[in-house]
């Protein structure tokens, strides 16, 4: 399907796979030893990074849906000026902006349980709410920002930047991860998140994979997979909450259930499944070669 830059990307005309594994090349070889009962602080880090997740795919995914809704209506579409999303206790609601950055002209709320259908759709040029206008605002002023060459933000043709702004108890979190707009990849890493304070000045940030790395869905003769793997340096000593929320708005497409993250710092394999939205620890072993 189409899709609008800086809105959302996901993937067309996607087929369901099965079988085979496809191993993302890694220099290192690594022998299982065991799973293990995590000790509590390390559980306690899981659950949080499994939270996190849970909040940036619900983002997302009703951002999926609601543009597609949205694009349906080329009248409103015309004066598309950004979107913001707010996730309540009950609702996530998707707000659409106006270009002139005071009005919206769309709005759809969804039901956790319920992501793909919003129980309610307003159609009405209206001003801002308050609390719209500061996420509206913020999200801007930080993405004015993005273009310190520290940051070194980039990406190649086909896969394009998705942005979540969540609210923090003294600021935001703003997290920038890759979409693409052909089927057959999962784009897990080029993906980032910026720490602000409660004006949108970035105050802190990191990335968390050193490149793009694109989960091919099909082997080198067209086969069909059904586990990918990618491996994290000494600074991403975790699976990452980017990493599951990538995969749980693409694998579903290609019928993939799980995907490992081997993190050098840990000396450990995350396996992330989506049918019990859990991690799994393995230690192992690693002989450098």
């Amino acid at each position: 399907m189409p899709f609008l830059i800086g809105l959302t990307n996901k993937p067309i005309n996607a087929k369901k796979m099965t079988m085979k594994i496809l191993f993302t090349p890694l220099l290192i070889l690594t022998v299982v030893c065991s799973a293990h009962t995590q000790n509590p602080a390390t559980q306690k880090q899981l659950d949080s990074i499994i939270n996190e997740a849970n909040r940036l795919y619900y983002y997302e995914k009703t951002v999926w849906h609601a543009t597609d809704l949205l694009m349906e209506d080329p009248s409103i579409l015309t004066h598309f000026g950004g979107y913001v999303v707010n996730l309540s206790e009950e609702t996530i609601t998707v707000t659409f902006a106006h270009e002139n950055a005071n009005d919206r002209i769309a709005v759809y709320r969804f039901n956790y349980e319920e992501l793909e259908k919003p129980f309610e759709i307003q159609k009405k040029t209206k001003t801002l709410e308050p609390a719209e206008k500061k996420l509206l605002d913020t999200k801007m002023k930080v993405m004015s920002q993005l273009g310190n060459e520290d940051y070194a933000i980039g990406w190649p043709e086909g896969f394009s930047p998705n942005f979540i702004l969540l609210p923090e108890t003294n600021g935001f979190k703003f997290y920038l991860i890759m979409g693409a707009s052909e089927s057959g990849v999962i784009p897990f890493g080029n993906d980032y998140v910026f720490v602000t304070d409660n004006d949108g000045n970035i105050t802190n940030w990191k990335k968390f994979h050193s490149r793009l790395i694109p989960g091919e869905t099909h082997g080198p003769n067209g086969e069909p997979v059904n586990l990918l793997i990618h491996s994290h340096l000494m600074n991403s000593p975790f699976i990452s909450a980017t990493d599951i929320c990538t995969f749980r708005l693409y694998a579903p497409n290609y019928g993939i259930d799980e995907f490992k993250v081997l993190c050098i710092a840990t000396s450990s394999y995350y396996t992330y499944s989506i049918k019990t939205n859990s991690i799994t620890v393995e230690s192992i072993i690693m002989v450098m070669y």
